[in-house]
């Protein structure tokens, strides 16, 4: 199944986030993802992450054959948070055991090089 977003409708603090769920053999159905922007800012989340976050919520939801409401809740947000932090913490830690690192010209290259030794004194 795909899911496509189609765009937003907001009524006050509620924004209703639209999607088409196209199966093949099937015809297209129109679903409806509601979050509450409060819950965006408790949480520092970027208003533009609420597409994305509710794509996921709607995929689980359908796979676990909710036919229900389908709505971002505090709880939903909480879980983006934490696996963004620790995404962000692996990410880090990956940094510390593989440095990036120049490579050294080789011999080979400092002496052949037009603009003569790489090497600095300074």
């Amino acid at each position: 199944m795909d899911v496509r977003y189609m765009g937003f409708d907001q009524e006050k603090n509620v924004r209703a986030y639209r999607f088409d769920a196209v199966e093949r053999g099937a015809p297209t159905r129109e679903f409806v993802v509601t979050a509450d922007l409060a819950l965006f800012l408790t949480h520092r989340i970027a208003i533009q992450e609420g597409p994305g976050m509710c794509s996921i919520k709607l995929v689980s939801d359908l796979e676990t054959n909710s036919e229900t409401l389908h709505e971002l809740t505090d709880a939903d947000l909480r879980a983006h948070v934490v696996a963004r932090t620790d995404a962000e913490a692996r990410r880090a830690a990956a940094r510390k055991t593989n440095p990036r690192k120049s490579p050294k010209p080789s011999p080979e290259a400092r002496e052949n090089s037009p603009w003569g030794s790489f090497t600095h004194s300074g």
